[in-house]
């Protein structure tokens, strides 16, 4: 490992842990306002269940939380970040076949949870005001509360990230103090601390099984902690979720001893949790959980905007613009995937109206997501070469715990479960059809070696009879090798109309790293003054501010005498010491001339029309407008073949 970023993970600071709080525990600290509401509104309030439940749901958090995320997972860092397709990144070099689609899987379900989660934090704490009007209509005051939270997302979120935590760190012992009063009137609940008591729930009480797809919710927003663990440093999470863990446990044991102390009760309106709020503090209680709803919101949503932004730079979903609001490593903004993203929440809120509806679509995509991390890390284990046997342990362990959750989570299909599965599908095929289709696009591609096309370039740059295109002429290529180059490029120097001439020919390819930062590049002279191929090398986590870069570059092979700028006679009159440039970029278009398999057609086609909602080129590669050209080419996979016409005489 970056021995930057080791000794990032070994610090530990009160501040770092206090902005874990905020930053990776939202999720997971907002779940005590709806768990246990989930579970009791499809069941009667009797003690074996309400001593059943805190016991599954401290096995829950100690088993998936602890020992899979906090313990295990959070090894996995790839150069100090962390998150599915971080982790994708890591291992694919090493198990390349089928570890895509496993990632790509777990990606778009954890995408699908980023529109449910924000309208079910929200809705449970807002609802927390029909304790005193009790005939008041939530829906508004929502969808009202999201808007807002979707309209801050462009200016970035660098001023109030650093109270973030601090909010956090006051909710969670919040919750905690008042868990403990409500703990007091009842002491007796911590023996179902005993996993004995979820056993007896489990077998004894007809239908608990399928309460076990409410009890997952209180896991909700573990793989976030794993996603965020770049911002905060591994030890810092694991520090503060000691002191988290116990503010989460006090809170759930007072609302399991206000459960038993009110057996056979109705809930109403309200969730356990407000109930056992004292009434002195009541509407402080509904202040803060406020707050941390949207706190939690808000870093899913920053989670879902780099989610997006490392499938784009991994090949595996359209590319979109991307900002950068703040002046903070790593912070994003993506507009069209917020729009998407608030679109969703506030159908879901208009959908469901009540956050006991909300659960039903709720923790189905996440428990997907899980086992998908499941298997990824698996294959990270087994790459870190520990014994076969223990990965076989581990991995059969979590994936029975997180299987029976699935399993109990799949009757809230017809209760709206079905939306984030579909979601969660279109996306994964958005996803599985842009990777298929540039696989496909790349194993057609034909190149040609560069040292065939030398001789010809150089006439071509030397006949001043053809007017200049350019002094400096830059192709943006797919070519991994200095020695090859697409057929397309040199069929559009010399055969597209009038030849491209140029003082001199540039290549130059983006190559995505497998790590999550970084900017370095390689220079290879084909012929001095003529001819040369340049790789960019980008973390994909970096911007891809090419025409940035190849000024850089230019200037420094400049100062070291290994391209002459000034041997052009417009250069004196130029303003610029390397002269004009124009990049050029190709761009297919799928040819009619194609006779394809049903497959290949269908992926083919959806790409080009996905292609259509994605960014232009000049945005992709953040090049100006005025420098870029970009050219069309057919594709042509299958060509069509037929018996030749017949003239009719």
């Amino acid at each position: 490992m970056n021995r930057t970023f080791d000794t990032f993970h070994k610090r530990i600071s009160l501040s770092g842990s206090v902005i874990a709080a905020g930053v990776v525990y939202g999720d997971l600290g907002t779940s005590p306002l709806y768990t246990l509401n989930a579970v009791f509104h499809h069941h009667e309030v009797t003690a074996d269940v309400v001593l059943g439940s805190f016991s599954a749901i401290f096995w829950t958090l100690t088993l998936l939380t602890t020992v899979k995320y906090i313990i295990i997972t959070l090894q996995a860092d790839n150069n100090g970040e962390g998150g599915i397709f971080s982790l994708y990144a890591l291992i694919r070099r090493y198990f390349r076949k089928y570890v895509v689609y496993i990632a790509m899987a777990g990606g778009a379900f954890l995408i699908a949870d980023g529109i449910i989660t924000p309208p079910i934090s929200v809705s449970s704490a807002i609802e927390g005001i029909k304790a005193a009007f009790p005939a008041v209509n939530t829906v508004p005051i929502v969808i009202i509360i999201l808007i807002l939270l979707f309209l801050f997302q462009q200016f970035g979120t660098e001023k109030i990230g650093s109270v973030f935590g601090p909010i956090m760190a006051v909710w969670f012992t919040f919750i905690g103090i008042v868990g403990m009063w409500a703990l007091l009137q009842n002491p007796g609940v911590l023996k179902a601390l005993n996993p004995y008591y979820a056993y007896n729930m489990l077998v004894n009480v007809p239908g608990s099984f399928w309460l076990l797809g409410s009890i997952f919710l209180c896991a909700t927003g573990a793989e976030a902690l794993y996603s965020d663990m770049g911002h905060c440093g591994r030890n810092n999470i694991r520090v503060s979720w000691m002191y988290i863990k116990v503010m989460l446990l006090l809170s759930y044991a007072g609302q399991t001893a206000w459960l038993m102390n009110h057996q056979n009760e109705s809930l109403g309106a309200l969730s356990p949790f407000y109930h056992s709020i004292p009434q002195s503090i009541y509407w402080l209680s509904v202040g803060l959980a406020t707050l941390a709803t949207v706190i939690a919101s808000q870093a899913l949503i920053s989670g879902v905007f780099t989610l997006i932004n490392e499938a784009i730079r991994l090949n595996i979903w359209p590319k979109h613009l991307v900002r950068y609001p703040g002046k903070i490593k790593g912070q994003l903004y993506i507009p069209s995937i917020n729009w998407f993203l608030m679109a969703g929440c506030i159908g879901m809120v208009l959908y469901f109206k009540e956050s006991t509806r909300m659960e039903a679509a709720f923790g189905l995509s996440v428990t997907l997501t899980m086992l998908m991390s499941t298997i990824l890390i698996a294959f990270y284990l087994r790459m870190k070469r520990l014994p076969l046997w223990m990965v076989g342990v581990l991995t059969i362990s979590f994936l029975l715990i997180e299987g029976s959750f699935l399993v109990a989570n799949l009757q809230k299909i017809k209760e709206g479960g079905w939306i984030t599965i579909l979601i969660g599908v279109v996306l994964f095929t958005v996803m599985y059809i842009w990777y298929a289709a540039k696989k496909m696009k790349l194993s057609f591609t034909r190149y040609i070696n560069l040292n065939k096309s030398l001789p010809k370039l150089k006439e071509l740059s030397e006949d001043h009879e053809i007017n200049k295109y350019a002094t400096n002429l830059v192709y943006l290529t797919a070519s991994s090798s200095e020695q090859n180059i697409e057929t397309q490029i040199v069929d559009s120097i010399f055969s597209n109309g009038i030849p491209k001439r140029a003082d001199i020919y540039w290549f130059v390819h983006v190559d995505i790293t497998d790590e999550p930062y970084g900017q370095s590049y390689e220079v290879h002279t084909i012929s001095r003054n003529d001819l040369y191929y340049i790789r960019i090398n980008l973390g994909f986590r970096e911007q891809p501010r090419i025409g940035y870069y190849f000024r850089q570059i230019v200037n420094d092979l400049a100062d070291q005498n290994e391209v002459e700028l000034m041997h052009s006679k417009e250069k004196k009159y130029q303003k610029d010491s390397i002269g004009d440039f124009k990049f050029i970029a190709l761009e297919s278009f799928l040819s009619y001339e194609n006779s394809l398999s049903y497959k290949s057609n269908f992926i083919l086609t959806n790409y080009y029309s996905l292609n259509k909602l994605a960014v232009s080129k000049a945005v992709a590669f953040e090049l100006d407008e005025n420098i870029l050209t970009v050219e069309a080419y057919p594709l042509l996979v299958n060509p069509y073949q037929s018996k030749i016409l017949k003239r009719k005489v």
